[in-house]
């Protein structure tokens, strides 16, 4: 299966290990809380009453999946929504079909071999966007989940919030670091890299700003560099496993990164490493070198996520100067920060800190473990509820009243004969 998504999608291998690793991870998870669907039982105001809330299935849940994670982030959701009594229709990626076609070939002959579960549970639609945009407009699809970029979130969730539907929705990120000058800058270096450069710079946690510390600024340039120059080499078929950096997933990616590149020189930044395009070692043009550009974080393509392996360094000289910068791009998924300081993990931490759906100390931004909510906030979407809720996502709740002796009393002081 790991070597289906590094064919098609391009991820390494070990990556992609990791990948199906997740989606196996996903349904010992989804088994262990199928255990655990449960709702309050309340104090009804009314003698001899009781009410209780109960958890229904939707019933149908569309899944619409990026091409970055292919096998993982149909997992998240499918595994959910099965043990809430959902079936799920599923549409990936017209860039990855291949590795949804596996997937599903693996998952029907699970469901045969069960006489308990009928056919239907799990379904595969392969299409364009207009499969997508078909499934949102369905009335007789009350939830769908979504993964993908901003404009393609806010196209579902006008489409599906025209029919007064439910959307789950996982959108972009424009993820920063703070790097502050008591970091321990061994840790903070390795994080950083993987986080730039990992899947080629197209997880949607992907570290895009370093906001560093004007004390340090210089050093850690050039620590960056140094590292970046012996990425090149590195640089090849994501099976050979040599290799750190695959290739982008189709020419319109590596358009778009070359486009932002030329675009923060015009704004003022510089590129002071990589970005080219190894034509001449790659013919297909797909494999580039990860650039890093010296840029301001009000650059209007600072303010953008582009999907694609480019690190902009930024300069701060207070703690809250660097949250505010972290802060002011219209997506809010992933952040972190690399400090020894308490006050300033504090700070970070706050309500007054970080205000993405995922912050981290001491650890980088790309990535999340199952157990946990995945999301954001602002422009980002919102995401899924927390792991041990997690089931909530793909059913509707309903509130229960049972009068188990009383008269049925009318509104206070009016009677009537029967």
């Amino acid at each position: 299966m790991a070597k289906v998504i590094s064919i098609e999608m391009g991820k390494i291998f070990e990556e992609a290990r990791g990948e199906v690793q997740e989606a196996i991870d996903m349904c010992d998870f989804a088994v262990g809380l199928s255990r655990q669907l449960s709702g309050p039982v309340m104090q009804s105001e009314r003698p001899k009453h009781k009410m209780y809330e109960q958890w229904l299935p939707l019933g149908a849940v569309g899944v619409i999946t990026s091409f970055n994670f292919p096998m993982a982030v149909w997992a998240w959701n499918a595994m959910i929504a099965a043990i809430a009594g959902d079936v799920i229709i599923w549409k990936p990626s017209e860039k990855t079909p291949l590795c949804a076609i596996a997937m599903m070939n693996i998952v029907n002959k699970v469901v045969k071999e069960d006489e308990n579960v009928p056919d239907g549970v799990f379904n595969l639609v392969v299409g364009d966007k207009e499969i997508g945009q078909l499934m949102s407009a369905d009335k007789r699809i009350p939830l769908i989940s979504a993964t993908g970029s901003i404009p393609m979130g806010r196209a579902v969730a006008k489409t599906v919030g025209e029919r007064l539907g439910r959307t789950l929705l996982e959108l972009s990120g424009n993820n920063a670091i703070i790097l502050t000058p008591s970091a321990n800058m061994d840790l903070a270096v390795r994080a950083i890299v993987f986080a730039a450069v990992g899947t080629a710079g197209q997880r949607c946690t992907s570290l895009r700003r370093l906001i560093i510390h004007e004390s340090i600024y210089d050093e850690m340039k050039q620590k960056l560099i140094d590292i970046y120059k012996q990425l090149e080499s590195k640089i090849g078929s994501p099976l050979d496993k040599n290799t750190l950096i695959g290739p982008l997933i189709d020419e319109q990616s590596v358009a778009k990164m070359q486009n932002a590149l030329k675009q923060v020189e015009e704004e003022g930044g510089k590129v002071i490493f990589g970005g080219e395009v190894l034509k001449d070692k790659f013919p297909n043009g797909l494999y580039v070198v990860p650039a890093i550009a010296e840029a301001e974080n009000h650059y209007k393509i600072v303010q953008e996520e582009t999907f694609a392996p480019i690190l902009y360094l930024l300069k701060y000289k207070t703690i809250e100067e660097a949250i505010e910068m972290q802060n002011s791009v219209s997506q809010g998924l992933s952040s972190a920060i690399f400090t020894n300081n308490l006050l300033e993990s504090e700070a970070f931490l706050s309500p007054e800190g970080s205000d993405c759906g995922i912050a981290n100390v001491n650890i980088g931004t790309s990535g999340a473990e199952i157990g946990g909510a995945f999301g954001g906030e602002k422009d980002t979407g919102g995401g899924r509820e927390a792991g041990s809720d997690s089931w909530k996502n793909y059913m509707r709740r309903q509130t229960v009243t049972i009068n188990y002796g009383s008269e049925l009393p009318l509104a206070q002081g009016i009677k009537f004969d029967i």
